[in-house]
């Protein structure tokens, strides 16, 4: 039976997963071009401490011009990246971003539903390139579009990530295979499917783990984290960040959250698929906010698609030959992949010597406490195995 289900409509592709079909534009058409030129020389000027300086000079363009979704992302990249380097670029964060920046900022934020502030989608979704005619998005094929101060531990960090939502594309078909699988009461197809999810999901971790090869903790905490940030729970800006000239905030501080690999739509969409949404713990309650910073359409497949067909129900009452253990390998690859990320949470961050507010080692750069919350999280997501019959 062919599946009800159109990836596409969602924005979603079968061979990419929650990255773009086409790879993400390098340049922005006509007069466009001058924040190009701006962004290829802002590392320059971050480490030459003149970053601030350079970006008064970013010219206050109307992202509306841009009609083509491409042209819109790589402009919210740009502007994204300007407004964290002004505000993190000098000694102080500033808590004002001046109006040249916000002013579009804002825009191109609106034109793609997303808030102005650096977020996943932005840094990770849009923001790489191949390095060959090989189609393969896959570390050593893949290169970083724009960054804040460059090297390789700033480039290596993102393209583990994109290489990542790579992975997942068909770890997300195959959940919807799972979910046409129970409609369609084929036990077979099912276990099968099941088999698939944990068999991607392993590849996933197989590329979390390769983060340390050309990422070093030192470097990625004192170099690269602190323009991740943003203004929510951030105790360097407690009371968030003025956008200069952007009426509907009527000059009133903002507080939006930072980039953060929560905001990935891969973990929120397989929890729903696996019946694992929606717990009573800390965790799950900031997930479900960090929905606002996902596109419209993931958010929509996330919420949609995911929760489709009560598979985790259907195992509990059914049990079919070989499923529940399929579903459990499930849950056991969805636990070491967050095991991963716990550890190296605390190698990459807990365990660094904290030497400012604007950067502690306590706040993730999404604004929560996140050792505690991922420890608790990944003690529920171990708790959904079902196991043998009691």
């Amino acid at each position: 039976m062919t599946s009800s289900v159109s990836p596409a409509e969602y924005g979603v592709s079968e061979s990419n997963g929650f990255l773009p079909d086409v790879a993400p534009l390098t340049q922005l058409p006509g007069r466009f071009a001058e924040w190009d030129e701006i962004g290829a020389v802002l590392p320059k000027h971050l480490a030459a401490g003149r970053a601030r300086e350079l970006l008064s000079s970013v010219a206050p363009l109307d992202p509306g011009a841009l009609t083509e979704q491409a042209e819109r992302e790589r402009a919210m990249l740009l502007l994204s990246y300007f407004g964290h380097a002004y505000i993190f670029g000098g000694d102080v964060p500033a808590n004002v971003c001046p109006a040249n920046i916000a002013v579009p900022w804002h825009k191109a934020a609106g034109l793609l539903g997303r808030p102005p502030v650096l977020s996943y989608a932005t840094q990770q979704l849009h923001n790489w390139g191949r390095l060959s005619d090989d189609p393969a998005i896959e570390l050593g094929n893949i290169h970083r579009l724009q960054g804040f101060l460059g090297g390789m531990d700033d480039d290596w960090f993102v393209l583990v990530h994109v290489a990542i939502e790579a992975a997942a594309a068909p770890v997300l078909c195959a959940a919807i295979a799972a979910q046409d699988a129970v409609l369609d009461g084929d036990d077979g197809g099912l276990v099968h499917a099941l088999g698939e999810m944990a068999a991607g999901l392993s590849v996933m971790s197989g590329t979390l783990a390769r983060m340390p090869e050309r990422c070093d903790p030192h470097i990625y905490y004192h170099r690269v984290r602190s323009y991740l940030f943003g203004w929510k729970n951030n105790p360097a800006l407690p009371e968030g960040v003025v956008y200069e000239g952007v009426a509907a905030y009527g000059g009133r501080p903002q507080r939006f959250g930072g980039e953060t690999g929560a905001q990935s739509a891969i973990i929120p969409f397989l929890d729903e698929v696996l019946g694992m949404s929606g717990e009573d713990d800390p965790l799950a309650a900031y997930m479900h906010a960090l929905r606002a910073y996902i596109p419209p359409g993931h958010r929509a497949f996330i919420e949609k698609v995911g929760p489709r067909v009560d598979l985790r129900g259907f195992l509990l009452h059914h049990r079919p030959a070989g499923a529940v253990a399929a579903y459990d390998a499930c849950v056991t690859a969805m636990a070491d992949f967050r095991e991963l990320h716990l550890r190296y949470a605390a190698t990459y961050v807990q365990r660094q010597a904290q030497r400012s507010s604007a950067n502690s080692n306590e706040v993730g750069t999404g604004g929560t406490p996140f050792m505690r919350y991922l420890k608790g999280h990944l003690d529920t997501v171990r708790a959904h195995r079902i196991g043998a019959p009691g």
